[in-house]
């Protein structure tokens, strides 16, 4: 049992011999506390966090709203027989299928996203009597074995096999692999290539799509404006659902409450995660009454610990809660013109920055050490990561191999102008003081 307070070399020292290691390396700092767009060190340095945690504390870290409603909660409803149900489960269900198009009315309340997308996916297989899943070539769909599968950013090798799993090429116009005439990306082509692929090899047994509106892992890459209704079309000639990731962009982020909403599609399944527990372990797999008909029909099976617990759900409802009464939709749209317009002028003064995307309070830039070949490199973002930590910043570059010049900006949805501008400073710096000439 700890009794005091261990030293910093205590710390690193325990960490190092009992810590399993488990992707990239350890953020050199003990946090000891966080509040809004800030944590802050044990010796005495407040940090601004640019990614939300881990793109999920939408309200900043210790929303004051947040954490009177876990206190409350506590005491009262805490964890359940997962038969059983309470108001808070059955209220959020209710209040997300409201905030969505129709028909998207059925919910399934989780912990994280990649068992939100594992659920998604047995779903698919069930209803349509198929096995095989399509993602994009750079996805992050979470680490559990379905979803595992269908990611194809990193985490592939020494695993074991994953047949029935095809990746489609990632519509990426800044890297575009098939062009028109005038050197743009031409996704049409790209898109009827990917699909010739998968029709080559299929069994004859496809049986979903899964996306992310935005890949994340994958560079902050948003496929171009009509992508996804030829998608949507390319699922429904073969007979699959279209299976919606939105575990960084849903929930106002991007400037609408769904990333999906730009496209004038409506998924098959939506998957929410990250954003909806604003930093607490909160997921929903979200489909239609039809769907969910089927599935139960057959016997859909993905009983949990966690599902439908009380207490994540009051949060959740507190999130929404939040989110309208504070219209963070319009707030992300504004609060992302003005981080946009900051990052395209540092994009301006420094060569090293080749591009600029992304949407509302999502945005990535990525550093190139020519930008006439947009040659990449991992060294130039791991210094800038570097020493945007040690000037109060805290960056999150795409911790993959030949991606990690690619920089993730997702500060919360309650930071300010202010905090923004901060960040924009030390990032301007960091980059000035790191570049090659």
């Amino acid at each position: 049992m700890t009794t005091e307070r261990s030293t910093a070399e205590q710390f690193w020292s325990d960490a190092a011999r009992h810590l399993v290691r488990y992707g990239g390396s350890f953020t050199p700092e003990i946090i000891e506390r966080a509040a809004g767009s800030f944590v802050y060190t044990a010796d005495g340095r407040r940090i601004l966090d640019f990614t939300s945690g881990q793109m999920s504390a939408i309200l900043g870290h210790c929303h004051p709203a947040i954490v009177e409603t876990v206190q409350r909660e506590i005491a009262r409803l805490d964890h359940l027989f997962s038969g059983m149900l309470s108001r808070p489960v059955v209220d959020l269900a209710r209040r997300l299928a409201e905030s969505l198009p129709a028909p998207l009315e059925k919910a399934l309340l989780l912990t994280t996203g990649a068992e939100s997308n594992e659920a998604a996916i047995r779903m698919a297989k069930l209803v349509t009597g198929k096995h095989e899943i399509v993602a994009f070539a750079k996805s992050w769909h979470g680490m559990t074995h379905a979803a595992a599968a269908a990611t194809y950013s990193a985490g592939r090798r020494g695993y074991g096999p994953t047949p029935g799993n095809f990746a489609i090429p990632t519509p990426n116009p800044y890297r575009p692999d098939f062009t028109t005439p005038d050197g743009e990306l031409d996704w049409q082509r790209q898109l009827d290539y990917g699909f010739d692929l998968v029709d080559a090899q299929s069994s004859g047994s496809l049986a979903a799509c899964i996306v992310e509106p935005i890949l994340s892992s994958g560079g902050i890459i948003e496929p171009p404006p009509g992508y996804f209704v030829a998608l949507a079309r390319k699922c429904r000639e073969r007979g699959m659902l279209l299976i919606v990731d939105e575990a960084q962009t849903g929930l106002c982020r991007t400037g609408t409450w769904y990333a999906f909403q730009r496209d004038g599609i409506v998924p098959d399944i939506l998957t929410l995660s990250k954003t909806l527990g604003a930093g607490l372990p909160l997921a929903a797999m979200i489909t239609t009454e039809e769907i969910e008909q089927r599935a139960h029909e057959r016997g859909y099976l993905f009983y949990t610990t966690h599902v439908s617990d009380p207490l994540v759900a009051a949060v959740g409802n507190t999130v929404l809660d939040v989110l309208q009464q504070e219209q963070m939709d319009v707030r992300a749209r504004e609060l992302g013109e003005f981080l946009r317009a900051g990052l395209l002028d540092i994009r301006d003064r420094h060569d090293v920055v080749g591009d600029v995307r992304g949407r509302g309070l999502m945005q990535g830039i990525e550093l190139v050490l020519d930008r006439e070949t947009r040659e990449g490199s991992d060294v130039l973002g791991a210094h800038v990561t570097r020493r945007c930590l040690e000037l109060g910043l805290h960056m999150n570059v795409v911790q993959l191999p030949g991606m990690g010049s690619t920089f993730r900006i997702a500060p919360p949805l309650t930071t300010t102008r202010e905090e923004l501008a901060l960040g924009l400073e030390i990032l301007d710096q960091a980059i000035g003081e790191t570049a090659p000439a």
